[in-house]
């Protein structure tokens, strides 16, 4: 490859090729200073590309663990730059996860409302927890307008969306209406199509091994909640 059609590349191309050339056990010491010396000039490039700021719609989907945990990372950032974060939890709000309780340290910067009551296996009221699933989006609403939170979790959505509780048009246009540099964060299983198409970040966790199903392992404290 000469060095223009390497110059001319996609930087993502670039960065992803520089990265498996420099895998290479054949490299030269002096080989493999140029290759990351080109690949600190192309991450400088990705990065004086991406100059826009903006809120961002944040989906974490699949069946693979994790999509909450991932969800908490972004707040405790939130709460670490002194914004201020609401977190809404569908379904699973009667567990009072021990993340509640770490983060009621932040009660000035930090609304935090379970309003589920538990899986539906549980619970076994569909209409109780259609109920408690709308009331959950009136909430997460008022949140989703106002200019003052820069987050907004709406922890375990898209289980509601996906069991028929809540309807994902009203749910789509109720995003829209965030300020513009603010964001949401939407996590669950089962992410409608529409919702992944509209979001601008959506990371899917995909299941390989879980010791619940494959050891009979129970949830454990610190782990599952």
């Amino acid at each position: 490859m000469t060095a223009n059609t390497s110059t001319n590349l996609n930087p993502d191309v670039e960065a992803e090729r520089l990265n498996q050339e420099a895998t290479a056990s054949s490299l030269t010491e002096e080989q493999y200073q140029r290759k990351m010396q080109r690949r600190k000039e192309v991450q400088q490039k990705r990065v004086a590309q991406a100059s826009q700021e903006k809120g961002l719609i944040i989906v974490n989907t699949g069946n693979g663990k994790g999509k909450t945990t991932a969800a908490l990372g972004m707040v405790l950032r939130s709460l670490g730059h002194g914004y201020k974060v609401a977190i809404i939890q569908f379904i699973k709000g009667a567990w009072e996860p021990a993340e509640k309780a770490v983060l009621s340290q932040w009660k000035d910067q930090l609304m935090f409302h379970a309003m589920g009551e538990g899986f539906t296996w549980e619970t076994q009221n569909r209409e109780r927890d259609i109920q408690k699933a709308r009331e959950a989006w009136k909430t997460a609403l008022n949140y989703i307008r106002n200019p003052v939170f820069k987050l907004v979790l709406l922890d375990e959505v898209n289980v509601a969306l996906k069991l028929g509780y809540l309807d994902i048009v009203e749910v789509l246009a109720g995003i829209e209406q965030k300020p513009q540099d603010s964001h949401v964060i939407l996590t669950g299983r089962g992410a409608p199509a529409d919702l992944i198409e509209r979001a601008d970040l959506v990371t899917e966790m995909t299941l390989i091994k879980h010791p619940f199903r494959e050891q009979g392992v129970k949830a454990q404290p610190g782990i599952e909640f």
